[in-house]
């Protein structure tokens, strides 16, 4: 795959992914040189993150790399789809309303909480023993 393509970065949690979209593709998937239906191993993960694509109508025009690292499965997948939806703006500045409307756009800023001093956890408290 080489040639021209249109990058987009995108976070979720820890994950981070850069995705390129290479146009005039056959719709192929690659995350990290893996088939994508072999790095996202649960069902409906691939048609999760390929969502901005079908709103917009191209779902089998791009080939699409993806790099990404850090956070779990569910963070890598929503980095993924940003990143999708960026370089699809970048493609065509015009589809951003249309992105933005399904919220594919957000950046979802939740990540863990600090864990705070004299608790177990950001919020949980050690058990209080009265003797």
């Amino acid at each position: 795959m080489a040639g021209q393509y249109y990058e987009g970065v995108g976070r979720r949690k820890a994950a981070t992914a850069r995705v390129r979209l290479f146009p005039g593709g056959t719709g192929s998937l690659l995350i990290n040189d893996k088939d994508g239906s072999d790095y996202l191993p649960r069902p409906g993960d691939v048609d999760i993150l390929l969502e901005p694509l079908t709103h917009v109508g191209q779902v089998r025009s791009f080939d699409i790399t993806v790099h990404v690292n850090g956070g779990g499965i569910s963070g890598q997948r929503d980095a993924i789809l940003l990143g999708i939806a960026r370089a699809l703006v970048k493609m065509d500045p015009e589809l951003k309303g249309q992105l933005r409307e399904k919220d594919y756009m957000t950046r979802d800023a939740r990540a863990k909480e600090r864990k705070k001093p004299g608790l177990k956890r950001a919020r949980k408290a050690p058990t209080y023993t009265k003797r």
